[in-house]
């Protein structure tokens, strides 16, 4: 394992992805149980995606009081149900909820009648319950949740909001094989903001794979540009960057 830090943010690049998986899992569950510790509970955002396949493994496995932990996620598609294979509500359900069992799961419902009405609601869930740690990915545009480039907004008034997905975003969930044709991807999604993501307390950011590795140089080393949302990072107190060699292999190597 390499250790550097750039700006606030504390890179750890790991040899491949299963070893980040561990590593970033090691953490998520040390902060947890820190807080647990501290306060008697606990309240974390779960991403999901391809990228979060070998920590969610080993996470789901670590001793944590999960009676005492509050979920949130990040962000959910426009229009489909929990029981569509590309839910992000059934993601979660399949590859952790329902074995750890929390003492509250708050999905983001992109199916509901009045998404206004979900919008608001979520909102104040998460004005009512200081986040511990935001476990969280980039995408291969750079984005955070689903704030791509054309609609992230360091200054959002809102915590939750309806968005456009880019071409580039959409292109990476057919890539990762959630949808048959580029047509089946929806165009809109629920996410939570940029500030919803800077309130957290601690971000765990785990980006494997090479195909991150041009998004992951932008956010450390470009200016801090809603053009790679990610690169806000580099302002939060407490954020942790986990990547695995081949995302991080356009990185200075004196860095």
């Amino acid at each position: 394992m390499k250790e550097f830090i750039k700006d606030n943010i504390k890179i750890g690049i790991y040899k491949d992805a299963v070893a980040l998986g561990k590593a970033a899992a090691d953490f998520a569950a040390q902060t947890l149980n820190d807080a647990i510790e501290q306060k008697g509970l606990a309240n974390i955002i779960l991403a999901t995606g391809a990228s979060q396949f070998a920590f969610l493994e080993v996470f789901k496995k670590k001793e944590i009081a999960w009676d005492k932990v509050t979920v949130f996620h990040l962000d959910e598609y426009k229009g489909i149900s929990d029981q569509h294979p590309a839910s992000f509500r059934k993601y979660l359900k399949e590859r952790i909820l329902d074995e750890v069992r929390p003492k509250k799961i708050h999905f983001l419902n992109g199916d509901a009648e009045n998404i206004s009405a979900e919008i608001e609601q979520y909102e104040n869930l998460l004005k009512n319950h200081e986040i511990d740690i935001a476990c969280i990915g980039i995408g291969e545009n750079g984005h955070i949740a689903f704030n791509d480039p054309p609609v992230a907004n360091f200054n959002d008034p809102k915590l939750v909001k309806i968005v456009t997905l880019d071409e580039a975003c959409r292109q990476q969930q057919l890539g990762e094989g959630w949808f048959p044709t580029l047509d089946d991807v929806p165009k809109e999604a629920l996410t939570l903001t940029v500030p919803a993501i800077m309130r957290s307390k601690v971000v765990s950011c785990v980006v494997p794979d090479q195909r991150k590795a041009k998004a992951v140089h932008a956010a450390l080393f470009k200016t801090i540009d809603t053009a790679c949302p990610a690169s806000i990072l580099r302002k939060h107190a407490n954020a942790h960057l986990l990547l695995d060699e081949a995302a991080a292999s356009l990185l200075p190597q004196d860095s």
